[in-house]
């Protein structure tokens, strides 16, 4: 069987954000060096999760981290495994042998300066590169990589989007944070309101940034954008529901998208979502956020 040659980026890449972004792009850099593909090895769930039995709240979906990595980066190929017993089971050096040499062709790996995996995590990176000079791998360890003095990590992106300060997350992230859903039906009441809305759920286990009101930018199928104000929460004003869904309003569409997958990006937070005593203030309000909203792609769009 002749495989592909892969330079192959390992992690759990949880957010993409910088710090895994200087592993993708030297992953993509040896890649061309070696005239090979570069990949990304990631499993579908926390190994965390798995071994504590705690469910954790992630920054995006196993379909987002992987468009991170592609859209942004340039990987071509996202090796998303099961981390089952087998997996956990495994000992560090067949993790390397026999799974990323034999079965996904890499000559070449990526980690960072933190990473550990196989059985017990006793793999580290030290272990990583002696093992890999013995097989005639590559192997490069990125350092930390820090931002206004601190570290760039999952955890501290978690506590910034859990707080809705979605534009510090953006800093570190290196990208706005974002949501890829398919489109469900909802109760049709902005329709109603005469500001209709699009409708996604968070998938189990994935972070809701605080409720409130936020300005988006939201990508449809084709590739186009249009802006949005979007309402993450319970709609408390016409709903009794403690269910915490994603409305957004499209400013400037008019068309069907249910059942098409699309993505909104967060920009920035306008106001915590809040009970309205009549439907009249809510649309009020709403229109309120569509004039801010406008104002804001406004001024970006005069920037630089």
């Amino acid at each position: 069987m002749n495989l592909e040659r892969t330079v192959i980026a390992l992690g759990f890449f949880d957010g993409v954000h910088r710090g895994h972004g200087a592993l993708l792009q030297k992953t993509v850099q040896r890649a061309g060096e070696l005239g090979a593909i570069p990949a990304v090895f990631t499993f579908d769930r926390p190994p965390k999760e798995v071994v504590t039995g705690r469910p954790m709240p992630l920054i995006n979906s196993p379909e987002d981290r992987a468009d991170l990595a592609r859209r942004i980066y340039g990987i071509q190929q996202v090796i998303l495994a099961p981390f089952d017993e087998a997996m956990m089971t495994m000992p560090w050096q067949d993790f390397i042998t026999e799974l990323l040499v034999k079965r996904h062709g890499a000559v070449h790996l990526v980690a960072g300066h933190d990473y550990h995996f196989g059985y017990k995590n006793q793999g580290d990176p030290r272990l990583l590169q002696e093992k890999c000079r013995e097989l005639g791998l590559g192997c490069d360890i990125i350092p930390k990589v820090e931002l206004e003095g601190v570290t760039v990590s999952s955890t501290y992106i978690r506590t910034l989007v859990e707080a809705g300060d979605v534009e510090r997350a953006a800093l570190f992230l290196g990208h706005r944070h974002c949501l890829t859903q398919t489109v469900v039906h909802g109760h049709r009441l902005g329709r109603t309101l005469g500001i209709p809305t699009v409708n996604l759920t968070f998938p189990p286990h994935v972070l809701a940034p605080r409720r409130g009101v936020y300005i988006t930018r939201v990508y449809l199928p084709d590739g186009t954008s249009l802006a949005g104000v979007t309402n993450v929460g319970t709609r408390p004003t016409v709903s009794e529901g403690t269910a915490v869904s994603v409305e957004t309003f499209l400013l400037d569409f008019d068309g069907d998208l249910y059942g098409k997958r699309i993505r909104v990006e967060f920009c920035q937070r306008l106001r915590d979502e809040q009970k309205f005593d009549s439907l009249e203030a809510l649309k009020a309000q709403i229109r309120e956020n569509i004039r801010q909203t406008r104002d804001y792609f406004a001024a970006e769009s005069t920037c630089g």
